[in-house]
């Protein structure tokens, strides 16, 4: 130990300007007007110098502990001076990530919320199409207002509901970043959209089929494959296209089919499984589906060519292949326009209901929380009586 510590508070105050040194290579280059630590090492048989701070920032105890860290490093066969430089650029990334680490936190943070992780919704997609390719590589704090623009712009008025998507995911990984203590100001987005101007998103209405042809299609749509069966039961249902596409017949319970909050739209955390009762049309689909199926307890009732739920495209083509017009979701029009111009204003509450639209306020839905099974039993079979042509 007689090599180490050498120096004292005193004598650095006292000692003249040069170099003084306190052993173990720890070094006090002193100048008139102050000082600075050095710590000399020699790493692959060449001498380096690694700077320590000022000696009015860093104490002669504070330096040595530094010494001694440094030289633990250097005895691991690390270049010391290499390995600080790698510690601050990952501090560096932790303090300052790029704008595709932000989003990637932020979404992994509440991706168990959405359904299928969120890659159902795609609520990735806005941002790798349009804004990662161009920012994502950036530091956070380096993006101006002008970067937001010029990525947004080309797509503000011809996709204006895709530019929506991705200012208001940005948002939220902004502000997420602002809290998480990142040098984040949310401000340079709100200007961006300032200089954007106001998005003008216009309704695109799905396709639907006229309910007065609904007895045609449910006829073309005739045959045993899994596209032709699940689009029947789409029609008679009015469920969305997800919840018929993933549907299990461990599901099934006589004339009620439990929908899982995984296929119900809207958040994960919001979402309560969906209970759809069965006309007889519908159990006869479902019982088709049984006979043709290989595992008729728990299987798919409309397995695609992979064994998996058959895909959207698939109904598409289905549909396409008869030369229909209207679209799968359309069905859910078809059958709402059905009501509001065959049936009187007393039904519209069990429509909504079966369409599983959202109803009332919040506090009115926490006392009313029937889902109004037995009457939409009563309408959906009358809906499949007219579709089937049995009204008649």
């Amino acid at each position: 130990m007689a090599a180490l510590n050498k120096l004292t508070a005193v004598r650095i105050r006292t000692a003249p300007s040069g170099r003084h040194g306190d052993g173990g290579g720890l070094y006090l280059d002193k100048t008139a007007d102050g000082g600075k630590w050095l710590y000399r090492y020699t790493f692959s048989g060449k001498r380096r110098d690694m700077g320590l701070g000022s000696m009015s920032a860093v104490t002669l105890a504070q330096a040595r502990q530094q010494r001694d860290r440094w030289a633990a490093v250097l005895a691991s066969g690390r270049d010391p001076i290499a390995e600080r430089a790698r510690e601050r650029e990952a501090n560096a990334t932790r303090d300052d990530p790029s704008l595709a680490d932000l989003v990637d936190t932020v979404f992994g943070a509440l991706k168990h919320t959405l359904k299928g992780q969120g890659e159902a919704g795609r609520w990735m997609s806005p941002l790798r199409v349009h804004v990662l390719p161009a920012l994502g590589r950036r530091p956070v704090s380096s993006l101006r207002t002008a970067d937001f623009v010029r990525v947004l712009q080309p797509i503000w008025r011809s996709k204006p509901s895709t530019a929506e998507k991705a200012f208001s995911r940005l948002r939220l990984c902004y502000r997420k970043g602002k809290r998480l203590g990142h040098p984040i100001d949310p401000d340079t987005l709100d200007a961006a959209r300032e200089l954007m101007g106001d998005l003008h998103i216009s309704p695109e209405h799905i396709a639907a089929t006229r309910w007065q042809d609904a007895p045609a299609l449910f006829q073309r749509l005739s045959g045993d494959t899994s596209g032709l069966m699940c689009l029947r039961l789409l029609l008679l249902t009015a469920v969305r296209g997800d919840a018929a596409r993933g549907a299990h017949f461990s599901e099934i319970s006589g004339a009620v089919w439990t929908v899982p909050k995984e296929r119900v739209k809207g958040q994960l955390k919001a979402a309560s499984d969906f209970r759809v009762p069965l006309s007889t049309q519908a159990v006869a689909i479902i019982d088709e589906a049984r006979r043709l199926s290989n595992d008729p307890e728990g299987g798919l009732l409309f397995p695609g060519d992979r064994g998996t739920a058959i895909s959207q495209n698939a109904l598409l083509k289905a549909i396409d292949k008869i030369g229909e017009p209207g679209r799968p979701h359309g069905f859910r029009t078809t059958f709402r326009t059905w009501v509001q111009d065959t049936l009187d204003g007393s039904h519209d509450l069990a429509a909504e209901t079966a369409l599983g639209h959202v109803i009332g306020s919040k506090v009115r839905r926490a006392y009313a929380r029937s889902d109004m099974l037995d009457q939409r039993a009563v309408l959906m079979q009358r809906w499949a009586d007219y579709v089937t042509g049995e009204a008649a």
